[in-house]
């Protein structure tokens, strides 16, 4: 059974920056996809940031367009780690981030939608103050 857990959450002021962390255990991964979602009071989940990762060092980012150019996602690679470094935070950024997890590489047709990803963490909560 893989595990999911994430951290790094917090407050903090407008143009500040966070950097959230996801860790995906339990098995032995050959190749993966790991993404974040969000989710603000009232509205829908929503796609962030995902990482495919092939299995030979070569991964694939892919951002939403809310974010393109503040945010960056990263991974350990092997490890199965993922990195959202969040700069240039705006108010519309607070929300709860999950931590996405599917043990394949997910197609350009599935790696938005969060119904194709099998793991979930428990969500960090993210507040941006103006």
């Amino acid at each position: 059974q893989v595990h999911v857990v994430e951290s790094g959450g917090g407050l903090v002021q407008a143009g500040g920056s966070l950097r959230l962390s996801c860790a995906a255990s339990g098995y032995t991964f050959v190749s993966y996809t790991m993404g974040w979602f969000r989710q603000a009071p009232g509205k829908e989940r929503e796609f962030v940031a995902t990482i495919v990762w092939s299995g030979n060092g070569y991964t694939t980012t892919y951002y939403a367009d809310s974010v393109e150019g503040r945010f960056t996602i990263s991974s350990d690679d092997a490890r199965a780690t993922a990195y959202l470094q969040m700069n240039s935070l705006k108010p519309e950024d607070t929300a709860v981030y999950y931590c996405a997890f599917d043990e394949s590489r997910l197609g350009l047709s599935r790696l938005r939608i969060g119904r194709y990803y099998d793991y979930w963490g428990q969500g960090t909560e993210v507040t941006v103050s103006s």
